[in-house]
C-alpha cells in the first residue's frame, strides 16, 4: 500500500523530560531531503520528506522534538529580557527615539507574530518566535517599535526599518513559516468562492 503524496498525521511522542510531546507530521513530496520543526502553540509540527517510511517518520518526529525542546530550554527569554533587547533595538537602530513601556510574550497570537499599543507603549509577541532564531525575534520586536512611531505600513514605516540588515530574510523566515502552518495561505492558495 502506498503513502499518500501529501498528508498530515498526529502522534505523540515522548519528550526529554519523559512527558509526552503533541506532534503534527506533515509529509510532502516537495520536501526532497530535509526535515525540519517548529513549535505551533503547545504542539511540535515536523515537516518530512513523503518517500520516509512510517519507522523513520517516528524517528524523526523523536528526534525533532528532542532538538526543539533543548533549543526552547536555551531560549528561554524572559518578558524582562525581551524588553532590554526592545530597548537595545531602539536605541541602535531607532535612534532611540521609539519607548516601549512594556514587552511580553503571549500565547494568544494565531495569526500574528507581535502587536502593540500604541497609547501606552506596549508590545507583545507571540509565543510562536520563542523558537525561531534571534534574528527574527529582533526583526519582529523593531517591527513592533517602528509602529509606536509610525502606525501603518506606508513608506514612512519602512524606512524606519532600512537599517535593519537581516530585514528582508526575517520576513521571507516569517512567511516560509506561516505558509508551513497554513498551507491554504500560501502563494499557491486560491480564494474560495
Amino acid at each position: 500500500m502506498s503513502q499518500p503524496r501529501s498528508a498530515t498525521l498526529a502522534l505523540t511522542v515522548a519528550g526529554p523530560d519523559g512527558g509526552r510531546v503533541e506532534v503534527e507530521l506533515r509529509r510532502s513530496v516537495r520536501r526532497r531531503r530535509t526535515v525540519s520543526a517548529y513549535l505551533d502553540g503547545t504542539r511540535v509540527v515536523v515537516l518530512v520528506p513523503a518517500r520516509l517510511s512510517r519507522a523513520d517518520e517516528r524517528h524523526w518526529a523523536q528526534v525533532m522534538v528532542t532538538r526543539l525542546v533543548a533549543r526552547q530550554g536555551r531560549r528561554q527569554i524572559s518578558d524582562e529580557q525581551l524588553l532590554a533587547r526592545a530597548e537595545e533595538l531602539a536605541a541602535r537602530y531607532l535612534e532611540g527615539r521609539s519607548h516601549p513601556t512594556s514587552v511580553r510574550w503571549v500565547g494568544n497570537q494565531g495569526r500574528r507574530w507581535g502587536s502593540c499599543t500604541i497609547d501606552d507603549g506596549s508590545i507583545r509577541i507571540s509565543e510562536r518566535l520563542r523558537a525561531t532564531p534571534a534574528w527574527v525575534v529582533d526583526y519582529v520586536l523593531l517591527h513592533e517599535l517602528a509602529h509606536l512611531l509610525e502606525p501603518g505600513h506606508g513608506p514612512a514605516f519602512w524606512s524606519l526599518l532600512d537599517g535593519y540588515p537581516r530585514l528582508e530574510r526575517a520576513r521571507g523566515y516569517l512567511e516560509g513559516l506561516a505558509a508551513a502552518s497554513d498551507p491554504a495561505s500560501g502563494p499557491d492558495a486560491a480564494p474560495v468562492p
